[in-house]
């Protein structure tokens, strides 16, 4: 497996964890209850980039939660 396949096929989890990576020494300078929220920031990365790589849709349902938001509190019934 080449560097550009595997660039191809987990572009998404490579940018997230990046992203993740960069922003990590910004707070690990900050202590140790920071750099668990540098391990959860790593996660959110990842997961958001897996969910990007295999095309499963937005992470949190945007439409259908305003759809549902809509249909729940409708100002004027």
């Amino acid at each position: 497996m080449n560097w550009k396949q595997i660039w191809e096929d987990y572009k998404g989890r490579l940018l997230g964890t990046a992203a993740a990576i960069f922003l990590i020494p910004i707070y690990l300078f900050f202590g140790f209850w920071n750099m668990l929220f540098c391990a959860l920031l790593l996660y959110v990365g990842y997961t958001i980039g897996k969910y990007k790589d295999i095309d499963q849709g937005p992470l949190i349902p945007w439409k259908e939660l305003l759809d549902w938001l809509n249909a729940r509190w409708r100002p004027f019934k």
